[in-house]
């Protein structure tokens, strides 16, 4: 099973009129890839609500809306995202409640409308998730989250993430493309180009296809992590300035890269083993993200679904001068 880059999908959330746009939106992206009537229908539900919660509590916030392809079709991720002053959960989770003064129906039907959902919340503002799944999927939801977007909303993104999962096994891309823009987007997408039909190869024969891959290009950093259940250990190897660290409750380190560019000039690059990463977590992040933040910062917050941590770091980190990914993985085994 692979997952090949895109963008997130942003929707923006200021007024009463754009709820509409959202339900749409969402809609026919659902429909799009494959979901039935009564699983579109709750998807609208879903983006409906969402929109309205953010009116009510927040005044005004976003909408990020992701296809999750599948073994068997797709599922489409839905995050409300604000920077208001928090609300009560257990609270807003209770049918009655509300933040706005309305009847209060919203988040307790949504999170028994959807397979997957999380919210975390504090004074910085709120970030919830939402993913629906085709009723019939019976899988397992990979626990995985990606924030990615483009300077200026540019149709070209400079950025690309790929992730391969087999079994008790995972591999996971991030390419910065040198730039911004379809000459940056060119060299991102050869390097991908390589990693994807041999995505369990070890680290350095794969930077160094795609070495040869972006000869042609630009170039760009690079950055190959390799989770193995079974053995309890993750393999890291990186060209440039993608980062990377492993984090727990209550301590993290950094995965250390080596200076070049891939398609450019790079010496031999050097993997490092790390053991006993189970249940950890895995941040692979693009330089269009701040390096000085602190998950010990955010109470609770690395307990919560990777999709909800990838887009908090997101909204209060990013740059807002280059193309910015971030990939948040749950290091665990998976099936199929």
């Amino acid at each position: 099973m692979t997952l090949s880059g895109s963008l997130t999908q942003v929707l923006a959330i200021e007024d009463s009129s754009q709820i509409g746009h959202a339900r749409r939106t969402a809609q026919k992206l659902a429909e799009k890839h494959g979901l039935d009537a009564t699983d579109a229908g709750r998807v609208a539900l879903v983006a409906t609500e969402l929109a309205s919660n953010i009116l009510k509590h927040a005044a005004r916030g976003e909408i990020h809306l992701r296809v999750l392809p599948r073994k068997n079709g797709a599922g489409i991720e839905m995050l409300a995202i604000d920077r208001a002053q928090g609300f009560d959960l257990q609270a807003c989770l209770t049918d009655g409640f509300s933040t706005g003064g309305t009847q209060g129906i919203g988040l307790g039907a949504v999170s028994r409308q959807t397979e997957v959902f999380d919210v975390y919340a504090d004074a910085r503002g709120a970030v919830l998730l939402t993913r629906v799944y085709p009723r019939e999927d019976k899988a397992a939801d990979r626990r995985f989250g990606i924030s990615q977007h483009s300077l200026h909303d540019d149709p070209a993104c400079g950025d690309v993430w790929h992730l391969a999962y087999d079994g008790a096994r995972i591999s996971a891309l991030v390419i910065d493309g040198l730039g911004h823009g379809e000459d940056a987007e060119k060299a991102a997408r050869a390097g991908e180009s390589a990693f994807a039909p041999i995505p369990f190869a070890s680290p350095v024969q794969l930077l160094e296809e795609m070495h040869i891959a972006m000869t042609a290009t630009r170039g760009g950093a690079a950055a190959v992590a390799q989770f193995d259940a079974a053995r309890d250990g993750l393999t890291f190897a990186g060209i440039g300035n993608i980062g990377a660290c492993l984090v727990t409750a209550d301590k993290s380190r950094g995965l250390a890269s080596h200076p070049g560019i891939v398609g450019v000039q790079f010496r031999k690059a050097q993997p490092f083993d790390y053991a006993q990463v189970n249940g950890q977590l895995l941040i692979m992040y693009s330089d269009g993200l701040q390096s000085r933040w602190n998950l010990q910062d955010y109470p609770g917050l690395v307990h919560r679904h990777p999709a909800v941590i990838a887009a908090v770091l997101h909204r209060d980190f990013c740059r807002g001068r280059d193309d910015v990914t971030v990939l948040v993985i749950a290091l665990e085994a998976t099936h199929g």
